[in-house]
């Protein structure tokens, strides 16, 4: 569990921001090595991804395989923007002292890499081997896909504007991802694989970073404000759900379960499942009471997300099918 501790000035200066492609480069390499099922579950567009592409793609990152350690992104990697030529050319204009000591960072192993060692060095020929990798890369594994990133960070920027706009900075930090538990003035985040670890932004403010490929994941800057890397809401729908539990909860409420893998308003329930409001108020409410879902009220409305049991009765449905 990692808690991220806000002051008044942190809750000032929080800032939404399109993917960044190149960063999601990295990201989606990571998520090759480690599989397809990630802290938003079985996507089904990442799914049919993984599945073309996890045969021969190694070969396409080039130096890209080592630069997308398991718990480590290089700082030069990040720039803060979807367009990926010109993430790519700020990369490879990054100054030698900021590759050698983002490089002196990656696990031991990974450093043995002779190209690197030159990049470290920051070399010409090993600046231009950077940008013509990320591009091989992109080109061949990404490009297809990308408008669908791109797509389910609309929807993604959608849902979390409405949040802000009804609930203020609480319902956007209340309903950032499933899980995630905002306490003011402290966000709780489940994360595998590490202790419990507390982490003071000190008034820098926090840059709030979707991934289709990943998440969460921090990137703490002591001079400028940190990125929280969290699992965008594409608007996909679910894999699996709705026809395996209707015999236990009633095929109607089962697709609206199904239908808040990706937190929703009530109207926004009633328009995925193709019921009334009404309806959808009814059955939201008793997957509440039997504690399958959460419910936070961001102003005039509210948002519905998947409780951990909620979440680990759809997880073990798409297991079994």
């Amino acid at each position: 569990m990692m808690r991220l501790h806000f002051t008044a000035a942190d809750l000032r200066k929080i800032t939404l921001t399109p993917p960044d492609a190149l960063q999601e480069a990295v990201l989606s390499v990571r998520r090759l090595r480690l599989g397809p099922v990630g802290a938003h579950g079985t996507r089904p567009g990442l799914g049919q991804w993984h599945r073309r592409m996890r045969t021969g793609s190694a070969a396409q990152a080039g130096i890209l395989a080592s630069l997308a350690p398991e718990r480590f992104l290089p700082d030069f990697l990040l720039h803060l923007t979807d367009d990926f030529d010109t993430a790519v050319a700020l990369a490879a204009q990054t100054p030698t002292e900021q590759l050698s000591t983002n490089i002196a960072q990656l696990p031991a192993p990974t450093r043995t890499d002779r190209r690197l060692r030159e990049l470290a060095q920051g070399t010409r020929a090993a600046r231009q081997g950077l940008a013509r990798d990320l591009r091989r890369y992109f080109d061949v594994c990404l490009a297809d896909l990308w408008p669908q990133v791109r797509a389910g960070a609309a929807a993604d920027r959608a849902l979390h504007s409405e949040a802000l706009l009804r609930g203020g900075v609480d319902g956007l930090l209340a309903t950032l991802a499933t899980r995630w538990r905002w306490e003011p003035p402290v966000l709780h985040i489940p994360w595998p694989g590490i202790c419990d670890t507390d982490v003071s932004l000190g008034g820098r403010g926090l840059v709030l970073l979707p991934s289709y490929f990943a998440g969460p994941g921090l990137m703490y800057r002591l001079q400028e404000p940190s990125v929280l890397i969290y699992p965008m809401h594409t608007g996909e729908p679910p894999t699996g759900g709705a026809d395996a539990l209707g015999p236990l909860l009633g095929r109607t409420r089962a697709a609206v379960l199904a239908a808040i893998r990706h937190p929703a308003t009530t109207t926004t329930v009633a328009e995925r499942t193709g019921i009334s409001l009404p309806s959808a108020s009814q059955h939201t409410t008793v997957l509440r009471n039997a504690g399958l879902i959460t419910t936070t009220r961001t102003g005039s409305a509210v948002l519905h997300a998947l409780s951990p049991l909620g979440e680990a009765l759809l997880h073990s449905d798409t297991a079994m099918r």
